[in-house]
């Protein structure tokens, strides 16, 4: 069964790897190491844009180019490590200087509307991220296949929401019963967030199996591509929630 992540499609620890080398073997620490450098990559861009914003006095105009910059640069260097793993080395790092310019971005704009929001959300997903990898740990949560299709569907119908609003946005019709800060609206985002942190799940059990099954050194890479992913939406997911709420305040 594939993960819902689409980084761990394709069958991206497919045994047809064959078994590398212990020195050329994936490790779970490689990826935990390897993921630590992403975020670095991504902070460094996200602060950079951070402060961009606040020294043009809290003019959006003056970071959209970067914004729509890292969300076009990001989502084709995405597809280039999907479907080249072997690239990861240079595309993971690459794709997460390149989100950090989105997530700098969206969070100092949030943050201008809701001070306090942007460390809220930050705190909500790394608890998360330690709530979920302690789940998946201690056999909490079973990675079951009954377990990865319910997940699969639900991302599959959340990314198709997505993709419709954003085109019916172009006639000029919108979801605001989805989008606005009603009690519905507020349920919504709490079920996608509760899909993107299942999501994490899934993402530690292809790791895990990626290790037991001598996935090559640069698949470190590849994995922490992928969290990247899922972290990334996940804190844009709660940034919305979160919004949300403090709109009602």
């Amino acid at each position: 069964m594939r993960s819902s992540n689409p980084a761990f499609g394709r069958n991206a620890f497919s045994p047809t790897f064959g078994m590398a080398s212990d020195t050329e073997m994936m490790t779970v620490q490689g990826v935990i190491f390897k993921t630590i450098l992403c975020l670095l990559c991504l902070m460094l861009s996200a602060g950079w844009v951070w402060m961009q914003f606040y020294k043009s006095g809290g003019n959006v105009s003056a970071i959209s180019p970067y914004l729509w910059g890292g969300v076009i640069g990001g989502l084709i260097i995405a597809m280039m490590t999907i479907f080249k793993p072997q690239w990861a080395p240079i595309t993971a790092p690459l794709y997460s200087f390149v989100e950090g310019l989105v997530v700098g971005g969206l969070s100092s704009m949030f943050e201008a509307a809701y001070p306090g929001i942007v460390i809220q959300a930050v705190s909500l997903t790394f608890g998360t991220l330690f709530v979920m990898l302690t789940a998946y740990s201690t056999g909490f949560i079973k990675v079951t296949e009954r377990f990865k299709l319910g997940v699969i569907a639900a991302t599959g119908g959340i990314a198709l929401f997505y993709f419709l609003s954003i085109m019916l946005s172009f006639f000029g019709i919108s979801m605001p019963l989805v989008y606005s800060s009603t009690p519905f609206g507020i349920l919504f985002s709490l079920f996608v967030v509760a899909i993107a942190a299942l999501n994490l799940v899934i993402d530690f059990d292809m790791i895990e199996q990626g290790a037991n099954r001598g996935a090559p050194k640069y698949m470190e890479w590849y994995a922490s591509f992928a969290l990247m992913v899922t972290l990334i939406w996940l804190y844009i997911e709660f940034l919305r929630l979160l919004s949300k709420i403090q709109s009602r305040n």
